[in-house]
């Protein structure tokens, strides 16, 4: 069956490959960019090279909780259903902290609650597939995270670049968890959720704000190693697993689980889980994200 696939963040990196391959295997895809000239250009770029006409642009600043319900809002006048949900898009802020015009820190905002957001405004489409898939792209940097702390969301008390990112791709592995639960619990069997990582692919992810210098210069030794060693971490190696969670027969019905990017299931980083903590993140996010829903 051939999917209709809305993949966010997808005119760079990851997103983009995973793009060209998908739209190459007939899957109608749509891509989302924050550039209308950049997301056009890639989407003439893919079927010229795929022979694919079924791929489409939505454009959208995730830093903007109006505009993820605007995008979705227009989703949903185009399309009747969602097969594939790939929540691709996400960053790493520079050395100060950041606020958008809604007050939430940019990280969290990027990384956990618009994502969280689109899901929640697409649920109604996406329940309309025969087996739809919800794709969170998390990192092994989770691993990294220190303690949360509930009442500090908007790391407002402690915030680095590095540290922000990791606990954001943290709670997005909690989220996917708990996605599972709720989706059990309104009785909706035909989506399932899951989160991978990438592992340390040669884009230019994290080399756009200064990060402090020795974050810098880890970015670009990732770049620049990446060169001299074409194999140690392309681009389509780091997308693979994104591709396989949206295709795959193997993984049907499989839900919450994390993928590492080898495409295999790989237990998460679990020192501060706990169901209780599981259920407060979800809570949190809901609180700030309710104002932009549907209700």
């Amino acid at each position: 069956m051939k999917k209709i696939i809305l993949i966010t963040g997808a005119t760079d990196g990851l997103g983009k490959v995973a793009a060209k391959d998908l739209a190459k295997k007939g899957h109608t895809v749509i891509i989302h960019g924050r550039n209308k000239e950049k997301a056009q250009a890639l989407c003439k770029e893919i079927k010229t090279e795929t022979g694919n006409k079924n791929v489409d642009t939505i454009i959208a600043d995730l830093l903007s909780f109006t505009d993820v319900k605007r995008m979705a809002e227009e989703f949903k006048s185009r399309y009747e259903r969602l097969d594939v949900l790939i929540n691709n898009a996400g960053a790493m802020f520079g050395k100060n902290r950041e606020v958008t015009k809604h007050g939430t820190e940019k990280t969290m905002t990027l990384n956990v609650y618009s994502p969280m957001l689109l899901t929640e405004l697409l649920m109604e489409v996406l329940v309309k597939s025969p087996s739809a898939r919800i794709i969170n792209t998390s990192s092994s940097m989770h691993r990294r995270a220190v303690m949360p702390d509930f009442d500090d969301m908007q790391l407002e008390k402690n915030y680095s670049p590095t540290g922000a990112y990791a606990t954001s791709k943290l709670y997005l592995i909690w989220l996917t968890r708990h996605m599972k639960s709720e989706l059990r619990k309104q009785g909706i069997r035909n989506v399932t959720a899951n989160a991978s990582h990438p592992g340390a692919a040669a884009t230019q992810f994290g080399q756009n704000d200064d990060k402090g210098f020795l974050v810098n210069m880890v970015f670009k030794s990732v770049s620049v190693l990446s060169k001299i060693f074409p194999t140690l971490a392309s681009a389509e190696k780091g997308a693979a697993t994104t591709i396989y969670l949206a295709t795959s027969q193997q993984i049907e019905g499989v839900s919450g689980m994390y993928f590492d990017n080898k495409m295999k299931e790989e237990k998460p980083e679990d020192k501060h889980y706990s169901i209780e903590n599981e259920k407060i993140l979800w809570d949190s996010c809901m609180q700030v994200i309710h104002p932009y829903l549907n209700k």
